[in-house]
């Protein structure tokens, strides 16, 4: 097939060039938006007078019989098929005839390919988006269950205060909160219509793009054909997006794996969701977590990469922006496989309450012995400085400061009364923290009203 650009050409192009320059490896996979966007551009082009409403009819039928062929795997590639828009359009003409050359006029592959990347990306926004929705979901109904289930809690990677798990795993819900605005943002900055500004000065055709944006379910059009066909924010925004989601995953991941492990017991995960050693037949490994770490790693790089490329590119289109769609899609892929994983493995994670109330060592209660002395009108400064030297008292005598006599404290404060008990309750720290977004049972539970909420 003659190239879509050979006119210009007298002798055939590199072979290694042709493996280079070409990209319908990877961006057949977006043979659903050209199609749409060029039966849109018939449409338009009748609107137009360039096409009558029989050709255009023509090209429609012919395009969908394309997608029938690509959908059900009996599309041929050519030799000439240098992307999915030369594919398609190659076809078409062998389907429709000589009108088929006709569906061209008045916009550049500049334009076309710009504008399925956009209808691309707003549809795996919105998929990724529902994975997410469907994680931040499982993790509520699993935190419902523990709102009172007391653990210890760490700074540090240290014992700090006892928490609930319940408010341990919604600690990692909100981020996903987050994430679900930052696609709803890369819903929308991609939402812009850029067909129309051709190869980068605008059609020369009277085509309206706003009943174009509208046909393609596009809110608006680009206002400035340059930019049109060289913005790449939206990409950025994608894998931006794509990158933060990847890195919460792995934090989750993360404790998840240092919680499944012997040391601490306080979780097990299903069998589903781990593999085992080839040599050591009684391992039991969360791969499916260390992957996920290691894979947010991956999508980190999706970002740098396309970032790097971008930094230095002049107005208009170059074709360094080929390289839109690679980092884009590896990022999507993983996402779209590592966020229903996740969701398994919180829908089917076992948790330890015995091994955690086993850690809830004296030491975690230290802050609410110094809470105790403010409510004795002790500064709060000096009260910390009390408690420490409690601890310290603690450490010499090598006993949980839960153990140490009131005459033990009266020594250091005389403002130690018998009431001092009550504040050596794990169960009463929890409930003290009854503030919006406490660890406190009360207040966990208003938490998952504003968590259902925010997925609504």
């Amino acid at each position: 097939m003659t190239q879509l650009w050979g006119g210009r050409f007298t002798g055939q192009a590199d072979e290694l060039l042709r493996k280079l320059n070409d990209s319908i490896g990877f961006d057949i996979r977006l043979y659903n938006e050209d199609i749409d966007g060029s039966i849109a551009w018939a449409k338009g082009l009748v609107g137009a007078n360039v096409l009558t409403q029989d050709e255009a009819d023509q090209i429609c039928a012919g395009l969908e019989k394309v997608r029938k062929e690509l959908a059900d795997d009996t599309f041929e590639l050519a030799a000439g098929d240098e992307d999915i828009h030369t594919a398609v359009e190659r076809r078409l003409t062998e389907i429709v005839g000589s009108v088929g050359g006709k569906l061209h006029t008045g916009r550049s592959r500049n334009d076309q390919s710009a504008t399925d990347f956009r209808l691309w990306v707003k549809r795996a926004s919105k998929h990724i988006a529902a994975e997410i929705a469907a994680l931040g979901h499982a993790m509520i109904n699993h935190a419902e269950k523990h709102i009172e289930t007391p653990m210890p809690g760490y700074t540090h990677l240290q014992h700090a205060q006892p928490v609930t798990w319940g408010h341990w795993l919604l600690g990692h819900f909100w981020p996903l909160v987050r994430d679900l605005e930052r696609f709803k943002a890369v819903h929308n900055q991609a939402d812009e219509m850029v067909l129309g500004s051709a190869a980068f000065a605008g059609t020369a055709f009277p085509v309206d793009r706003e009943a174009l944006a509208k046909d393609l379910g596009f809110s608006r059009i680009t206002q400035n054909s340059l930019d049109g066909v060289s913005n790449r924010d939206y990409v950025a925004d994608f894998l931006y997006a794509s990158t933060m989601t990847g890195l919460h995953l792995s934090r989750l991941a993360e404790q998840l794996i240092l919680f499944s492990s012997t040391e601490f017991s306080f979780v097990v995960i299903a069998d589903a969701y781990s593999t085992g050693s080839s040599i050591m037949p009684q391992k039991k490994n969360p791969d499916t977590l260390e992957l996920t770490r290691g894979k947010s790693g991956r999508i980190l790089g999706d970002l740098t990469g396309f970032l790097a490329t971008i930094k230095g590119l002049p107005s208009t289109y170059d074709k360094d922006l080929q390289e839109d769609k690679e980092p884009v899609f590896d990022a999507f892929d993983n996402l779209s496989l590592l966020l229903p994983v996740m969701t398994g493995v919180i829908d089917t994670i076992t948790i330890n309450p015995d091994k955690m109330a086993s850690q809830l060592e004296a030491g975690l209660l230290a802050t609410d012995l110094a809470d105790y002395l403010v409510k004795k009108n002790l500064p709060f400064r000096q009260a910390h400085h009390v408690v420490g030297q409690i601890v310290q008292l603690g450490e010499v005598r090598n006993i949980p400061i839960t153990d140490l006599s009131l005459e033990d404290l009266q020594e250091i404060s005389d403002l130690f009364e018998e009431d001092v008990i009550e504040a050596f309750s794990v169960k009463g720290a929890l409930a003290a923290r009854n503030a919006t977004g406490g660890t406190a049972p009360e207040a966990v539970k208003k938490q998952i009203v504003e968590a259902r909420k925010a997925l609504s």
